[in-house]
């Protein structure tokens, strides 16, 4: 059933890593509202698993493969969709990975894999989509970041410093291309029970993260995430990406 207040039928999207955890999540609630969901991923099973999920609703669903750590690849796969689709107006960058290392254990090949993923992969699909972006005379991009955008943690600098990476390539981009009718933003997701954090949740000892902005921050501002409340759903993240793509969200 769609969801009629957020109707997006006869769009077209493209979720890389949308085959599982906050993706696939992303793309029940773009299929819920009518729009055709292309899944980019490396995982082909996962992608068929996530298809053959995603087809009841109704929509046309269908699996590409996709490297996000190869600008060819990504390039790839973006010309191969729009030529087969005619039309792109939703990318949402959602692949991802993390390794949890402290700084000082974390080898500079294991940093450039994260980063490669996380913040590579976005910029080299959304650089890809910009051209049929421009020239259908609109589009949608919507990157994932994480509260480690903004926090700090012991046990991430490669997640966090990719993550915040995010938030700054989610401005550019908006700033360049908001002339062009293409609106960029960025969700910041916190804790979410995905196979991602799994995990997480068996590396991090204790029950509750401390996540410090900065050195001076009071013990008052710093943020306290319960790892047995996780509050957001991957509903919750599905609802948010249909406010920010339906209307005029220009900000």
């Amino acid at each position: 059933m769609f969801l009629a207040p957020f109707s997006l039928k006869n769009k077209v999207a493209v979720v890389t890593g949308g085959n599982g955890g906050i993706g696939l999540g992303m793309a029940r609630g773009l299929a819920a509202a009518g729009c055709d969901i292309v899944i980019a991923a490396r995982n082909v099973e996962k992608s068929e698993a996530a298809v053959a999920v995603l087809t009841k609703t109704g929509v046309k669903v269908e699996a590409v493969a996709v490297d996000v750590a190869d600008e060819r690849s990504c390039t790839a796969m973006i010309s191969d969709v729009a030529a087969r689709h005619g039309r792109i107006d939703i990318l949402v960058n959602n692949a991802g990975m993390n390794i949890r290392k402290p700084a000082d254990q974390l080898s500079p090949v294991e940093w450039r894999e994260v980063l490669s993923v996380n913040l590579d992969g976005a910029f080299y699909c959304a650089r890809a989509v910009h051209a049929t972006m421009l020239r259908q005379g609109s589009g949608k991009i919507i990157n994932i970041g994480s509260m480690l955008s903004i926090f700090g943690t012991s046990f991430a600098p490669a997640y966090g410093a990719s993550k915040g990476g995010i938030v700054q390539l989610t401005k550019s981009l908006a700033s360049a291309w908001a002339e062009h009718n293409i609106q960029v933003n960025a969700i910041l997701p916190g804790w979410i029970d995905t196979e991602l954090t799994v995990q997480a949740r068996k590396d991090v000892q204790g029950k509750v993260v401390l996540l410090a902005f900065v050195d001076e921050a009071k013990p008052s501002q710093r943020a306290l995430t319960s790892l047995q409340r996780l509050q957001e759903t991957l509903a919750d993240r599905g609802l948010l990406v249909l406010r920010l793509l339906v209307g005029e969200a220009r900000d």
